[in-house]
């Protein structure tokens, strides 16, 4: 993977945004303002910014609404029946999939559940989980109480993949082993793409594989992955995913969430699911108590439970069009040169002051790096927030910075480098 030359000045930075073929993309978004101009928002990883386009797509929803009511199920600009097919193919390419294999619903928490539902079938012999440390709770949550919710023991039913002593990052192989280890009873492999806390990228072809031979199921919550790096999810022979649209895909607070199911699963109309009426076939939704029996529709449709909330959905729509536009491969050359970039310059600014947790590696990560400040890192982060710098603090030394490669510039993370750099001196 191609890095950027080094050089401190911030004249260099200049060029490198001169030079930048995606640099106009910053302009489709709504940048948070400063007393000193734009904010360096560096929080992608958290909450992504605004498309300029977002307005206008609800305003056309309310629109719709307004003048069409009922109708707008069929009549309206997008109608609103099929609205969520739209996202089949755009979906699709985005996390590497095939057309049929995503869906877009609910929030991901509840879509892991459902994901569970399905793929964690539990016997005596074979009921263990796998996440990995420092997993993000809401994943910690979950595994937790489906176990629980078959009489299992958290406890003795759960497996923890750790990195060794001394190391921040989680070896492939020494997850392998573990799988290995357990091959005889472990039901589902359930890590995330990218650990939130570490910002490191897990091997997702090669943990599915050895799941698969060691007989469990393999899903992964893509919520810091989806948008951040390009996926082969179809290809990796994934089981199931989940994401969610409101961090790198920049779909606004709480968005529906991102769902894949490979199509060996979703051309199987018996496998178990909780079922709702917007996952029967679509030819028969209408029927409704004319045929009682739930049909699902062949895909990752069949999972979803009731129909989509168009204003929510709306904003997807706008920023899936733009990552389709510009194309997962394009985003990833500027995000290991800008992420490249910005630790070449903690390194020869700031030293052994500040740990840098994320792998070193750019196929080892995405965007983010996890830094961790020797002294004072809530105080960093705050003191950074005064100077017009958005980041944000993990207890309890941790400061997450993601220059997000559609709308963080060079210069911002020069500037960034040179505040924290004051600051620390």
């Amino acid at each position: 993977m191609q890095t950027v030359p080094y050089q401190p000045g911030e004249d260099f930075a200049r060029d490198l945004d001169r030079e930048d073929p995606l640099a106009s993309c910053r302009e489709r978004f709504h940048i948070p303002p400063h007393e000193n101009g734009d904010s360096i928002y560096f929080c992608g990883n958290s909450l992504g910014l605004q498309p300029k386009s977002t307005a206008a797509a609800l305003q056309q929803e309310l629109v719709d609404w307004r003048d069409l009511a009922v109708h707008a199920h069929f009549r309206g600009k997008h109608p609103w029946f099929s609205y969520h097919e739209a996202f089949r193919d755009v979906g699709a390419r985005l996390v590497g999939a095939n057309p049929g294999e995503v869906v877009l619903m609910n929030s991901l928490t509840a879509n892991l559940h459902l994901m569970m539902v399905s793929f964690y079938r539990p016997t005596a012999q074979r009921r263990k989980i796998l996440i990995e440390d420092a997993a993000f709770p809401s994943d910690s949550y979950a595994v937790k109480s489906q176990l629980h919710s078959h009489g299992y023991d958290a406890k003795a039913d759960l497996l923890v993949a750790k990195p060794r002593a001394g190391e921040h990052s989680i070896r492939t192989e020494d997850i392998e082993q573990l799988i290995a280890d357990n091959a005889d009873e472990l039901a589902l492999v359930m890590l995330a793409g990218v650990n939130y806390y570490t910002g490191q990228f897990f091997d997702l072809e090669r943990i599915t594989r050895a799941g698969h031979a060691a007989g469990a199921r393999v899903g992964f919550d893509l919520a810091h992955a989806a948008g951040n790096l390009p996926l082969r999810l179809h290809d990796w022979n994934v089981d199931f995913a989940v994401w969610c649209n409101y961090k790198y895909l920049n779909s606004g607070p709480g968005a529906v969430a991102g769902c894949f199911v490979h199509e060996r699963h979703g051309n199987d109309p018996e496998l178990p699911r909780f079922a709702g009426w917007w996952g029967n076939d679509p030819e028969e939704r209408f029927k409704m108590h004319l045929l009682p029996e739930f049909t699902p529709r062949a895909g990752a449709d069949g999972w979803q439970l009731s129909n989509p909330p168009i204003l929510a959905m709306a904003p997807v729509r706008e920023s899936y069009a733009i990552f389709d536009e510009i194309g997962m491969d394009n985003l990833r050359q500027k995000a290991v040169r800008l992420t490249g970039y910005m630790e070449a310059l903690l390194d020869d600014r700031l030293g052994d002051r500040v740990e840098v947790l994320t792998p070193r590696d750019p196929a080892q990560r995405g965007c983010q790096l996890s830094i961790r400040v020797v002294e004072g890192a809530k105080e960093r982060v705050d003191a950074l927030d005064r100077s017009g710098v958005v980041s944000d603090f993990r207890a309890p030394d941790v400061v997450r910075v993601a220059p997000v490669p559609l709308y963080n510039t060079y210069m911002d993370v020069w500037r960034f480098v040179s505040i924290l750099a004051d600051q620390v001196d």
